[in-house]
């Protein structure tokens, strides 16, 4: 006797749950338990009148990050019909880049950018990080008080990757609120994200004429012959994958040890390493919370849902985790049986995995070792997540501490050229 075939069904509510004011930032998990009761796809509102669908199931967003067949990642149809004006565009709306594009152009950009990040040798990066760290740390610690994200985990990488880019100094903090701008998705997205593009462009048109030893150089070298356009998107898509997110992660592993009773409710004393702090919060508070928008290339039905091609679907990281580790409390037998989705997967991964890690371990390692008997400043509950739907971003992350004597230490060198490794 034959099954029945599985039911399929529509995604369809009256009013999708809004992932983006106050009240998602301040319990984002609380609406993924609520979307979980629509099945693996739920729908939701991600700006005002901008409606998609989430995917909170762990095996429905890995079949979804890697099936190019039916979905592509060009918003353009989609991007029809959405207002010109909308803040999600910014971070949605299409450019040449690697992260909007399929086949062989996407393997085009990608080599590009694999290639350009293959020259950031380790070691020297992570010489880097501690040197703009320790400098960091030394601007706070004599004052016994400080405010983690603004004082250090929102410079440290702004500081790298203006560093790596040979963007000039005068010009970093609008990279910083370029960035920060268009992952908000509010009303001066599309502005920040202009004043970013603008930064760049000039920066490539720059290097396009007196080439230097920097990366913003060796994509405007690289084989794939990217033009000025090209080159500032992937550096832009770089930039804003790179500098938000490793803030995120920074300051949310930071605020992990802060208040998780293993890490001794300090930076001191506790069982727990940095390493383990940064793999829970990728499981538990990944930096980019829901992102990797998949479009049907046609209708089609999806773990049971009927899609409409053009539809935008967008992956929840965070929700997917967490319905794969429901099983265990234990993360190391979450990470045995399947990995976090935090990196993504599939073709789009993130390809700077490696030095976003490297960053934040070192980051926090020497934070730790210098602020050590740390302690949150405020309760945790008072503590504001930066609204948005795409990101878990802390505003600020107040502590204090013992005061350091920093009037003996002596000063840190400057950075020379940025060396890359051809």
């Amino acid at each position: 006797m034959t099954p029945p075939a599985p039911s399929v069904r529509s995604v369809q509510a009256p009013q999708p749950l809004a992932l983006y004011g106050p009240d998602f930032a301040a319990d984002p998990h609380g609406h993924y338990r609520q979307l979980r009761a629509h099945g693996p796809i739920a729908p939701v509102r991600i700006a005002p009148g901008i409606d998609a669908l989430l995917v909170t199931d762990y095996q429905a967003a890995v079949d979804l990050l890697r099936d190019t067949h039916t979905f592509t990642k060009d918003p353009r149809a989609w991007q029809a019909t959405v207002p010109a004006d909308s803040p999600i565009l910014p971070v949605l709306g299409y450019r040449p880049t690697a992260l909007f594009s399929d086949g062989d152009v996407h393997a085009r950009y990608r080599q590009a950018i694999n290639d350009t990040l293959a020259l950031i040798e380790p070691h020297i990066l992570r010489a880097e990080v501690a040197r703009v760290a320790q400098q960091l740390i030394q601007e706070f610690a004599a004052t016994g008080s400080g405010d983690l994200i603004a004082q250090y985990a929102r410079r440290l990488p702004l500081h790298i990757f203006t560093t790596w880019f040979g963007v000039p100094p005068r010009h970093r903090e609008r990279i910083v609120e370029g960035v920060g701008g268009m992952f908000n998705s509010a009303g001066d997205a599309a502005a920040a994200y202009a004043d970013l593009v603008t930064v760049v462009t000039d920066l490539v048109a720059d290097r396009r004429a007196r080439p230097r030893r920097d990366l913003t150089s060796y994509f405007l070298g690289h084989p794939a012959g990217l033009d000025n356009d090209e080159t500032v998107r992937q550096i832009t898509l770089l930039m804003s994958a790179g500098h938000d997110p490793t803030t995120n992660l920074i300051g949310n592993a930071l605020l992990h040890m802060l208040t998780d009773a293993r890490y001794a409710g300090s930076l001191h004393g506790g069982a727990m390493t940095a390493h383990e702090a940064i793999n829970e919060v990728l499981w538990q508070d990944p930096p980019l919370a829901n992102l990797a928008a998949h479009y049907p290339r046609h209708d089609t039905e999806f773990h049971g849902v009927r899609l409409r091609a053009g539809q935008l679907l967008i992956v929840s990281y965070a929700a997917a985790n967490s319905q794969s580790g429901q099983a265990s409390s234990d993360p190391a037998v979450r990470s045995g049986g399947s990995a976090h989705l935090a990196w993504s997967a599939g073709p789009h991964r993130c390809p700077a995995k490696q030095p976003a890690l490297l960053i934040a371990m070192t980051a926090i390692e020497q934070l730790t070792g210098r602020l050590c008997d740390a302690e949150l400043a405020v309760p945790a509950s008072e503590l504001m997540w930066r609204p948005g739907p795409f990101h878990r971003a802390l505003m600020h992350l107040p502590v204090r501490f013992t005061p350091l004597d920093t009037t003996a230490e002596a000063e840190l060198p400057q950075s020379p050229e940025v060396s890359i490794s051809r």
